[in-house]
This record gives C-alpha cells, sequence and structure tokens, in this order.
C-alpha cells in the first residue's frame, strides 16, 4: 500500500494514542484472500483521516478456535497474553473485520481483566458515516443486484444485523434478502472451530447448501463481514462454477470499489 501503518508501539514511542486499534485477526493477517479485506479497511480509514494503528509483531489468535474446539485452557492462555498486551498500552477501542474475534473480545475478554470498547469494522464504519466524516457513493453498484450473508457472531450473537445492510443500501444496489436472514440466518459452516475440520458426513455441505439459497436470487455480489464466511461462501460459489458471474465480496471491499480506492 502506499501509505504506512503504524503499530501501537509506534505510537507509545512517541507518547500518543490512536483513535482505535485495529485488530486484524489470523485470517486477516495470514490468509491471502482475507488480506484484502484488510487492505480495503485500511485504506479507508486513511482516505477519511482516521487515527489507527495495529499490535502488529505483538497480536496473537484471540483463541476463539481453540475456546469453540473445547480447549479452555489453550484459550486462556493466550487470551492472557493479548490482554497483558493490550492493558499494556492502555488501548480502550478496538474494532476488528473479523466477527470471531469481535465476540471473543467483546464477551468474553472482560471475565479474564480485558475491558475494551471492541466494534466490528461495519458498525465503526456506520459510526463514522453517521458523524459526517465517512461519505458513500455507490455509483459503481448502482442497480446491481447484492444479498447479504449474516455472519453468525456478527448477528445472532450480538444482535447486529442493521449495521452492515445500512451500508449496503448507500451503494445504491437493489438489496435482496435470502429467506434465512438476520435472526433467521443459516451458518455457513465455518464457525465454532469447524473451518478447520473436514466436514462430517452426511447428504449436503451447510456451505453448498447456503450458497444455493444465495444464487437461487440470481445476485451479482454474495456480500460477508467475515473472512471465514467469504471462504465458504466462494467456496460454495466455485461448486456451481459461478465464480465468473458471481463475486464473493467483504462490505469494505465494495465501499472502497466505490470510492476507487
Amino acid at each position: 500500500m502506499d501509505f504506512n501503518i503504524k503499530t501501537m508501539a509506534e505510537y507509545a514511542a512517541e507518547g500518543k494514542s490512536p483513535e482505535v486499534l485495529f485488530w486484524v485477526g489470523c485470517a486477516g493477517s495470514f490468509d491471502d484472500r482475507a488480506k484484502k479485506i484488510t487492505k480495503a479497511f485500511c485504506k479507508i480509514l486513511n482516505k477519511i483521516g482516521v487515527e489507527f494503528a495495529v499490535l502488529g509483531q505483538e497480536e496473537s489468535c484471540t483463541g476463539d478456535p481453540a475456546k469453540r474446539a473445547g480447549n479452555e485452557f489453550v484459550f486462556q492462555m493466550m487470551a492472557l497474553t493479548n490482554i497483558e498486551v493490550l492493558n499494556a498500552y492502555e488501548v480502550k477501542k478496538i474494532v476488528t473485520a473479523c466477527p470471531h474475534c469481535f465476540n471473543t473480545l467483546k464477551n468474553e475478554y472482560p471475565s479474564l481483566g480485558g475491558n475494551y470498547d471492541v466494534v466490528h469494522h461495519t458498525q465503526f464504519l456506520k459510526t463514522l458515516m453517521e458523524e459526517g466524516r465517512l461519505k458513500i457513493e455507490g455509483g459503481a453498484f448502482k442497480g446491481k443486484k447484492i444479498t447479504f450473508h449474516d455472519p453468525c457472531y456478527l448477528g445472532r450473537a450480538n444482535d447486529e444485523y442493521e449495521a452492515p445492510r445500512i451500508l449496503l443500501e448507500k451503494l445504491d444496489a437493489e438489496l435482496v434478502e435470502m429467506k434465512r436472514c438476520r435472526t433467521n440466518g443459516l451458518c455457513c459452516g465455518a464457525g465454532g472451530a469447524q473451518m478447520f475440520k473436514e466436514p462430517e458426513k452426511g447428504n449436503k455441505d451447510i456451505n453448498i447448501e447456503r450458497t444455493e439459497e444465495a444464487l437461487s436470487f440470481e445476485p451479482k455480489v454474495i456480500a460477508t463481514g467475515c473472512p471465514f464466511c467469504n471462504t465458504m461462501m466462494t467456496d460454495g460459489v466455485k461448486h456451481f462454477n459461478k465464480n465468473t458471474e458471481v463475486a464473493v465480496k467483504d462490505i469494505v471491499e465494495l465501499l472502497a470499489e466505490a470510492e476507487d480506492l
């Protein structure tokens, strides 16, 4: 990217603190597809002048997959290490593009001594838009049919359904809702550490079922707000050989494209 992203250590060395810490997460750091989501989000924040920092080498996994897989000891070990780092920097506000990180940092770190204002990237961008700092013009997507897949850890686990949809509506696109959406949404199949294991025997993989539902509306874009969901829905679209016709993109990627970033 053509701009520098500062770390919390660099801010601390200057005796300053950023407006927000961007928790990148494992997917956003290491998965080639999810890196594009990370870059799109950083480009938007940089363009509108939000002072943000990352932990860089000091960031570790939140421990979500370990906890979901049943290893509470490993989860607490990872969480306490992160909390020690975050508290040393006196972090107040955290934004993340991963609902799994969001849910863990927001709901499971407080009992271990990690108390922060944690927001999902769609919530953060919605707030910036309401404050007049972020202006969205969606000419590139005007009239295009977009359907949104609700991430479980954003929707049903944390009751956030509006922020992603408010941002999508600003793109002037035609937002079509799947039958199973919002509180009745269907999981993509990656939650609960299922992302990291082979599916169990059955009649149909859950991501194929979900993608089939999305494709029935003939959208141009399946929008997601989670790197895990993005992977599962992308695999589903490839399964139906629709990857040249239907794009699977995170909301921030759509906003960055609309702004030609």
